[in-house]
């Protein structure tokens, strides 16, 4: 596979929601724990968290991209 063939592979999709987009795991999803801190308001937020939330983040945009693309 070449360069942007990655980014199409619902394998590849799959594997990176499950391990980078959800790690680490305990007690709660990584991602899950992100999502609730912004809801909250975002309280004490620094930048590096923004950047944290963004990585863990960019799998299940990889994956809603995905999915509207298979839409008709």
């Amino acid at each position: 596979m070449k360069g942007t063939q990655y980014l199409n592979d619902w394998r590849i999709i799959l594997a990176l929601c499950l391990t980078l987009g959800l790690a680490p795991y305990y007690p709660e999803p990584h991602i899950w724990g992100k999502i609730k801190w912004i809801r909250g308001g975002a309280v004490d937020m620094g930048w590096i968290d923004w950047v944290d939330f963004v990585v863990h983040a960019i799998p299940w945009v990889l994956l809603v991209r995905y999915l509207a693309r298979l839409l008709p």
